[in-house]
């Protein structure tokens, strides 16, 4: 495909468009809504198609045929409401990751592992930042500065893919998209990819329903969102759900016949005179006051943890959360550091109580490649570990523990509260002895 006649057909689109809007603004009809406008654009693509087809055979030359016609309009379309030259990318559903590094440096990430060069999504790096730019303006629930004086950039795609973008602060604009490629996801789904062993799969089910706290906890990409919103997915329809967010990415509420009740929250950030900005610890105190059944923070990186700590304690039992770390144990020390560095600068024996206080479960998800299997890239459940108590420091059992030669989570020590789990459908016996 021409990519410059695809920019400059978008251009004539695009100009057609805005005019429409100002005749109807002076003419006092209400703007059109989204939908409407797109089949406006739609029937303007055609025009203006038709348009250049004639010159071309005015001036001698081939018109497009109907494949390239129908290829052309697609790309236009992408190019005003889409993600342009992206758009391709993020409709194959076996990407999983697209890194890019300038206009001209695309690296994909498969589902099996594979890591492929691709074509340019750009002709420039300054075309780039304008796409990003687009995004910024038209993803989230508020426009995001993406310029010199905001070089950094974190939103979530209509797809529900994440995008965190960079500029000023590397040689070129750089970008990475994360695809979440399960949207509606079921802890039976993830027992078919491998992710963890049916006895695992009810263990999450049955303390999803007994309401306890539970943080997911891997590194980057590692699985975690995924798994959350599987786990999310357990809890009854008549709930009221919270979910506070730097950038929209869980998508709960995108689903109302498994959550009609549920509100997303998505921290603000400052103008660019330095005002408005909203926090993660000021959203998490805010859902507080919305008669939340549960509130679920999409990611912890900072001094939101001790708010969400405390709202653990306080009654809103059965919340979920992320955090990034290298295993189970090591959960307790990443949130010990994150209190010390907030406003009520928490020491780490206070943290510590608060922990086991307020969590119940870590679970572990880890990701590596399968050498065994052709080097496929695996994601799978490796601990799961049980808050017992506070002696200066955090109290743990690990109740499901990684056996290598199963390459899953196995029972590894009794779950103390397991009576209680029982009331909810779990049966330690099903699992095998520890």
């Amino acid at each position: 495909m021409d990519h410059g006649l695809v920019k400059r057909l978008r251009q004539e689109v695009g100009d057609r468009l805005a005019q429409q809007r100002r005749l109807d603004a002076a003419s006092g009809l209400a703007p059109m809504s989204g939908e409407d406008e797109r089949q406006f654009a739609r029937a303007l693509i055609g025009q203006v198609l038709e348009e250049f087809a004639r010159g071309e055979i005015t001036s001698g030359r081939r018109p497009p045929n109907a494949e390239e016609e129908e290829a052309l309009a697609a790309g236009v379309h992408a190019a005003l409401f889409g993600v342009g030259r992206l758009q391709p990318l993020l409709e194959d559903p076996e990407i999983e990751n697209i890194d890019i590094n300038g206009c001209d440096r695309v690296f994909l990430g498969y589902a099996d592992g594979r890591e492929v060069l691709a074509e340019p999504v750009a002709e420039s790096d300054e075309e780039l930042v304008e796409l990003i730019q687009i995004l910024a303006a038209y993803s989230g629930l508020s426009s995001r500065p993406f310029d010199t004086a905001n070089p950094q950039l974190d939103l979530r795609l209509p797809d529900g893919s994440r995008l965190s973008a960079v500029m000023d602060v590397t040689v070129r604009p750089a970008l990475s998209i994360r695809r979440a490629r399960l949207g509606k996801v079921f802890l039976s789904d993830l027992v078919g990819t491998g992710t963890f062993s049916e006895d695992v799969g009810r263990f999450l089910r049955a303390a999803v329903h007994a309401r306890k706290n539970i943080m997911f906890a891997g590194a980057t990409n590692a699985g975690k969102t995924t798994l959350l919103r599987a786990v999310a997915n357990e809890i009854p329809a008549h709930e009221r759900l919270i979910t506070v967010e730097r950038a929209l990415e869980l998508g709960l509420d995108a689903f109302p016949e498994l959550h009609p009740n549920c509100i997303a929250f998505e921290q603000r950030l400052p103008n660019s005179e330095g005002q408005g900005a909203i926090s993660m610890a000021e959203l998490v105190r805010r859902s507080l006051r919305m008669n939340p059944s549960r509130v679920i923070v999409g990611e912890v990186l900072g001094d939101e943890i001790v708010t969400m700590l405390n709202a653990m304690t306080q009654g809103n039992d059965g919340s979920l959360s992320t955090i990034h770390a290298n295993s189970s144990m090591e959960v307790f020390n990443r949130i010990a550091t994150y209190a010390i560095q907030s406003e009520e600068r928490l020491p780490t024996e206070a943290t510590h109580m608060l922990i086991a206080g307020a969590i119940d479960f870590v679970v572990f998800i880890e990701k590596r490649n399968d050498y065994a299997r052709g080097g496929r890239l695996r994601r799978y459940v490796a601990s799961v570990r049980e808050v017992t108590g506070c002696d200066g420091r955090v109290l743990s059992s690990e109740v499901f523990a990684l056996d290598p030669a199963r390459g899953a989570a196995v029972p590894a020590a009794p779950i103390a509260c397991a009576d209680e789990l029982a009331e909810f459908g779990y049966d330690t016996s099903l699992g095998g002895a520890w």
